[in-house]
């Protein structure tokens, strides 16, 4: 029943403060409130249930897809049930201030994302892949009002990308999902296995294909290249508390797609780790390289978090290649580490962007060049987002560090076991500590520009020191409080214990050794390089007269460059193209003259047949009857109100005759929609029958 509560109820919740909110807005405000700490209670109540018990099969929900929709539970996902409610109520408290001088459009905004939790809820507590596509598809629909939320043209832009990239992922990924269904004959995760051994080898190719389906829509929703265009876009536009959850949570939604389908089916197949890997390594590096570019507080984040998708994705590739490999040691060390990154992602994000959001609130920019300066008498805010800083830069004896290390080293172990493809390997480590030199980079970059610099106007800067308080009690908890975090999950007892709860593997980092020199290395090469680039590429190159300057060129937008060209110019001219080619291929004599010939034959031979008494009497004679017999049975009806309630209830006399009339037109009145119903409700069985019998000739076919 945790299950049903944590999944449904804000659903309930929803229609109860967009309720509320129409009486009182504080009401609302409280009950929103109320509610997400309500959920992350129950969260917590079921991940201590699967601590004392262990992993469980949920209650599922049958007529539902034919086959039903089915929850269950285990370490993996009880850790992030818990992670989303924390992540939902934290937001929600900051939002109590973000808000505080806006009031439109806020009962919209808190019912979208009530619903949006019970979505992503359902989606990490999901029994198989249907179940995780119907909550993937309607937490798509419902996030979409977050982006779109200040409605300026920017936003405005940003929301359709978003939603554009979320309804063609949505299609393929379920294209994806019926050929993986038509392969192994089950969607569920407890079966997919079992039933992979039992497919014949005839069906690798299908269920590969299948595969890169299910890859590119969940990676739709989880900013993996080349689908991430919407990221980098919606999260600077979206109001900070929208960002903290698109990026901590709702990335992790697409990755815990990508993630539970590899386990289950793909763990074994070599050419989809290589897939996901090589996708991985573009989306880590394009990324940290977006973000070092970047002068815009949020775009930097948002870029930050498609960085770390790739870690992420470079981390499932490499447990895949090591699985083929034989060593599941290695293996189940690297699936402890991407399972890790998610979680640490998802907390550092919600502090930095509730952080960004503070900035937001007090000076409503986010440009580097004007909001310099802001942090600098600021200590508690300082020190939140310097923890967020190491945490996520990969700073030992922090929790970035430690996930980051499995990942680095599972690419170690690859390049030692996969001897032929060692060169390639070798490459992408080198590009994965780049990557995280990058990161080290441009958050430093950050740091230095808030809390360090002067801004370049004196009285801005007066006007910045004078902002001692700039946060309340509520978001300073939200944004040092999350920050505390960082410290605890870095070391070793903490994120040991909590990868081998995720893993279902108890002794998984039993041999990991975080602060030995062979792991250390690693993270100091990454350090190294970000401090260069910082002084080197962001002080030198990235700065022009003491002001931070964007030289990305604004034509390498993949969304201008590709995606709109093609759907809207390439796509249509090809069309047109075609349609010119059949023009000219139909207006040939066998189409104009012999066909023509032979079809007014037939329809000489139809009309002699269709004059035969059975179709010009009979049929027609037959249809009358039963059409009279449908439109008297409701004048019937009608009669049959008439000579009961309302006779009825005018029997009492004479003087009560005026008011009977009045019921009794009343009632006719009432009934008339009715009767058009019946025939608007035949009218769509009747279409309903034809599609019906559409996709039967065309599976038949």
């Amino acid at each position: 029943m945790l299950i049903l509560i944590l999944v449904f109820a804000p659903f309930l919740f929803a229609a109860l403060s967009y309720a509320a909110g129409k009486k009182k807005e504080s009401l609302r405000d409280h009950l929103v409130l109320f509610f997400t700490m309500a959920e992350l209670f129950a969260a917590v109540v079921l991940f201590v249930t699967v601590i004392r018990n262990g992993a469980a099969a949920g209650p599922g929900i049958g007529r539902v897809f034919t086959a039903g929709i089915s929850f269950t539970t285990d370490g993996f996902r009880a850790v992030y049930a818990l992670v989303t409610a924390l992540m939902w109520a934290f937001t929600t408290w900051f939002s109590m201030e973000y808000f505080r001088e806006e009031r439109r459009g806020l009962n919209h905004y808190y019912a979208f994302v009530l619903m949006t939790l019970g979505a992503t809820e359902g989606v990490m507590l999901s029994g198989d892949l249907m179940t995780t596509f119907l909550f993937f598809e309607i937490l798509s629909l419902t996030s979409f009002t977050w982006v779109i939320h200040e409605e300026t043209p920017g936003a405005v832009r940003a929301a359709y990308t978003y939603l554009f990239v979320a309804v063609i992922g949505g299609l393929v990924l379920f294209m994806g999902l019926v050929l993986l269904q038509s392969s192994l004959g089950t969607l569920s995760f407890g079966e997919l296995k079992s039933a992979l051994e039992a497919s014949g080898e005839g069906q690798r190719g299908r269920i590969l294909a299948a595969g890169v389906c299910i890859l590119l829509g969940f990676g739709a929703k989880a900013g993996m290249f080349p689908v991430h265009i919407w990221l980098p876009k919606a999260h600077p536009v979206a109001p900070s508390p929208g960002s903290a959850l698109l990026s901590g949570v709702l990335t992790k939604v697409g990755i815990y797609g990508i993630l539970m389908t590899t386990l289950q089916v793909f763990a074994g197949d070599e050419t989809f780790g290589w897939i996901v890997l090589i996708l991985g390594t573009v989306t880590m590096f394009l990324g940290a390289l977006l973000a070092l570019f970047s002068v815009n507080l949020k775009r930097t984040l948002a870029c930050s978090s498609m960085s770390q998708i790739g870690f992420i994705l470079v981390g499932t590739g490499m447990m895949v290649l090591l699985t083929c490999a034989g060593d599941m040691e290695g293996a189940a060390e690297t699936l402890g580490g991407a399972m890790l990154h998610m979680v640490n992602h998802s907390m550092l994000k919600l502090c930095l962007f509730c952080a960004a959001g503070v900035v937001v609130m007090n000076l409503h920019e986010l440009e580097l060049n004007k909001i310099r300066g802001f942090g600098r008498n600021k200590l508690l805010f300082k020190a939140a987002f310097f923890l967020g800083l190491v945490g996520i830069s990969g700073v030992p004896l922090f929790n970035g560090y430690a996930s980051k290390t499995l990942l680095h080293e599972g690419i170690v172990m690859g390049a030692e076991h996969l001897a032929g493809c060692a060169g390639i390997l070798h490459a992408i480590e080198w590009i994965f500590l780049i990557s995280g030199g990058c990161t080290f980079a441009y958050m430093l970059k950050l740091f230095i520009c808030l809390f360090v610099e002067k801004n370049e106007d004196p009285e801005k800067q007066k006007r910045y020191d004078g902002m001692t308080a700039c946060m309340n009690a509520g978001s300073s908890i939200v944004v040092f409080g999350t920050s505390l975090l960082f410290p605890v999950l870095g070391q070793k007892p903490v994120f040991g214990w909590l990868a081998g709860f995720m893993t279902g593997e108890r002794e998984v980092l039993h041999h990991f050794r975080p602060l030995s020199w062979e792991c250390i290395s690693g993270g100091l090469i990454s350090l190294g390089i970000g401090a260069f680039l910082y002084l080197v590429l962001i002080r030198r190159v990235l700065m022009k007269d003491g002001r931070y300057v964007n030289l990305w060129p604004e034509k390498l937008d993949l969304e201008d460059l590709l995606y709109r060209p093609l759907l809207t110019r390439w796509l249509p001219g090809a069309g047109g193209a075609v349609a010119r080619f059949l023009d000219g291929f139909f207006t040939r004599p066998f189409f104009t003259r012999d066909l023509f010939s032979c079809l007014k034959g037939l329809a000489r031979f139809l009309e002699g047949l269709f004059t035969l008494p059975l179709f010009t009497k009979w049929i027609p004679l037959c249809f009358a009857v039963i059409g009279r017999a449908l439109e008297t049975s409701v004048d019937a009806f009608v009669v049959l109100m008439r000579r009961t309630m309302v006779r009825e209830k005018t029997a009492a006399g004479k003087k009560s005759a005026g008011a009977g009339q009045k019921l009794l037109r009343t009632t006719e009145e009432a009934l008339s929609p009715v009767v058009g119903n019946f025939s608007f409700a035949l009218m769509l069985s009747c279409i309903g029958i034809v599609v019906i019998l559409g996709v039967l000739v065309l599976f038949i076919l």
